[in-house]
């Protein structure tokens, strides 16, 4: 990224994000006309972007793995409020809304965005390289964290069908985030270099480690700047949030005019939510720097889980009903394949553009089998 690439689009981002706040306050209470629809989508695009590159800012101050944290820590939180204001307005899937927004987001990141990366990365560079040993450390706290928190309720006794027990839910809130910052803690303190982009020969295989820091030599952005790119991102992300909410009684309706499953919102709404981290992955990739975007895959999947699931356990505290975090046999299916799939990607520390394809196979599966269960 040069300097020019970094403030050449910086006045219209300065605006996007206040702009689109102050959309989602002034359409709060009354959005159901069709031109303010058109608004509300208008500004989530703009958002999004925006949200895009205030992130890619923020992260070439900070260098890596800090900037696809930092992206994935924001993004993940907000998606957290809209689930549980989700859950309070009620409706036919309010029992199943964590899990449905949860498990989609898991197949988006381990799928789509992974599988774009190595997509767009080996088209443009014939084959992509990455650290196995940091890379395969966070496949395998996503696994843990999945297993746990989506898995295990269906197989449990003590709670009625696909639910934890109040001990269990606890358990698995405390166990979560236990996970969580024991890999924050290694990918930013113990062992960062395991988490920044590798060099590699002709064959893909490993030779050293690359200066993340070191984006084509641009200018690091000053300290007013990230400042000001850091509250800009958290707007934006609130904003795509936000609207998104707005835009889903819309998108409830088309799904239930169409005759497709409730589930079909959960997956919509974490498509628009990932949006942002899908952009900035799939652009780190076509810069040779897979390293970036398999940190904000595996990140966001793991912060998903490990942030959603105790938000959700203290949240029913005070929500009335069921909580039904067991995954359905369908999904469990695409759990396992996805794992071992992403176990066989990741052990090799390359990847050419087939694993990017059979991943993307995976998320088509996922999308499609959702609609047409």
């Amino acid at each position: 990224m040069s300097a020019t690439s970094l403030h050449g689009r910086y006045n219209w981002t300065l605006v996007t994000p206040p702009v689109a706040l102050a959309l989602l306050a002034a359409t709060w209470a009354n959005h159901e006309h069709w031109a303010v629809l058109v608004a509300i989508a208008v500004a989530l695009v703009g958002a999004v972007l925006a949200a895009v590159h205030h992130a890619e800012v923020v992260a070439h101050k900070v260098g890596e793995p800090y900037g696809s944290l930092i992206l994935a820590v924001a993004v993940t939180v907000i998606e957290v409020g809209l689930i549980v204001m989700l859950m309070t307005s009620g409706g036919a899937g309010a029992s199943t809304y964590a899990r449905d927004t949860v498990f989609a987001a898991l197949m988006i990141t381990l799928n789509g965005i992974v599988g774009l990366s190595l997509l767009v990365g080996a088209l443009r560079h014939h084959l992509v390289s990455f650290n196995a040993s940091g890379t395969g450390a966070a496949l395998a706290t996503v696994i843990t964290l999945a297993g746990v928190s989506l898995v295990l309720p269906g197989f449990t006794t003590s709670g009625e069908g696909l639910e934890f027990s109040a001990s269990q839910l606890a358990f698995a809130a405390i166990a979560s985030l236990v996970l969580y910052g024991a890999f924050v803690f290694t990918q930013t303190v113990r062992h960062r270099d395991f988490f920044v982009p590798v060099s590699s020969d002709e064959f893909g295989l490993f030779t050293g480690l690359l200066d993340a820091d070191d984006d084509q030599h641009a200018d690091l952005p000053t300290n007013r700047a990230t400042m000001t790119s850091l509250g800009l991102l958290l707007a934006s992300l609130v904003s795509v949030v936000g609207l998104a909410k707005l835009l889903s009684p819309t998108i409830e309706e088309g799904v239930s005019s169409l005759g497709l499953p409730y589930t079909v919102v959960g997956v919509v709404i974490a498509l628009l939510v990932l949006s942002p981290e899908s952009i900035a992955a799939v652009r780190n990739a076509s810069r040779d720097r897979v390293q970036i975007s398999l940190n904000l895959g595996y990140g966001s999947a793991m912060a998903s889980i490990g942030l959603t699931i105790p938000t959700i356990a203290i949240a029913m505290i005070w929500l009335d009903g069921p909580l039904e975090l067991g995954l359905m046999p369908m999904q469990l299916v695409l759990l396992a394949i996805t794992v071992v799939v992403s176990v066989l990607t990741v052990v090799q520390g390359r990847a050419k553009t087939l694993q990017g394809v059979v991943h993307l196979v995976l998320l088509a599966a996922f999308i499609f089998l959702s609609m047409n269960p």
